[in-house]
């Protein structure tokens, strides 16, 4: 109790600000199951880490701004945190109409993510497009959106139950609790990998949703300012002609795949 409460007060700590009116200090989180975007830093889980992080690090280089990157929860927590301004940013989401009501969304995307639908192996049904999947159970983590036209088809015809993290849902699959699951392509890939449960996966062919990714800043946020869009845009903006979004998946990717690899065996000895 006393921790979170330090934790809280740490969040509404007033903001420190810079020349210029910026602040010193931004504040930002997201959904930890999105490596190697985004997950919780193995040597301390207040904290996130992946792709994202650096990537915002780096269009801020210069600024004066530090970056804080916390995990407040699960992602339905972390966008209510944003939304209130308790934190400043989120450091990756889908562009939808609600979130456009709660946050400033920086141009441009840094990057494309593919989202596909995820069956038990041996499980695979016909699909040709939405409507194939009426009458079937999904599942899905709670308060993700696949863009704005899948998420209102999903909620006028689909049955998909949303839950607390993915993993539970591809644990429901597994059990054949539920017939699909939803979710990005990679970091679903990523986590299947860490549970040990990749070659109990299929993907179901032409069910490919792409949508672009973002940062946001939260319209509540004591931070957001001009000037920290300005900084925020014009920095995303070079850094996306360099290519450098990518070059950061691929070094994080290697990192999240070393954190799960099976250690190195000692080599038996030799007999002379």
């Amino acid at each position: 109790m006393v921790a979170a409460a330090g934790m809280l007060a740490w969040l509404g700590a007033a903001p420190v600000l810079a020349a210029g009116g910026v602040c010193e200090r931004i504040v930002v989180t997201g959904n930890a199951q999105y490596p190697p975007v985004l997950w919780v830093d193995p040597e301390d889980p207040k904290r996130l880490t992946g792709a994202a992080v650096e990537l915002l690090e780096k269009v801020l280089d210069g600024s004066g701004i530090h970056v804080e990157a916390l995990h407040v929860g699960p992602w339905s927590r972390a966008q209510e945190e944003v939304r209130s301004g308790r934190v400043d940013m989120l450091a990756g989401a889908f562009l939808t109409p609600t979130r456009l009501g709660d946050m400033d969304y920086v141009h441009p995307p840094y990057m494309e993510v593919p989202s596909v639908i995820f069956v038990k192996r041996g499980k695979a049904f016909p699909y040709g497009g939405w409507d194939d999947l009426r009458g079937k159970r999904g599942s899905s983590l709670v308060n993700n959106s696949f863009g704005d036209s899948f998420d209102t088809y999903a909620a006028d015809h689909l049955d998909i139950r949303m839950v607390p993290s993915i993993q539970q849902s591809f644990e429901l699959l597994v059990r054949e609790r539920v017939d699909y699951v939803i979710y990005e392509r990679h970091q679903g890939l990523a986590l299947a990998a860490q549970l040990g449960i990749r070659d109990q996966l299929d993907i179901i062919e032409g069910s490919l949703i792409t949508e672009a990714l973002y940062f946001t800043v939260s319209h509540n946020s004591a931070c957001n300012s001009p000037a920290l869009r300005a900084a925020l845009a014009q920095g995303m903006h070079r850094l996306a002609g360099q290519g450098e979004p990518r070059k950061l998946l691929e070094k994080y990717r290697v990192i999240w795949e070393g954190q799960f690899a099976p250690a190195p065996q000692p080599e038996a000895p030799t007999l002379e």
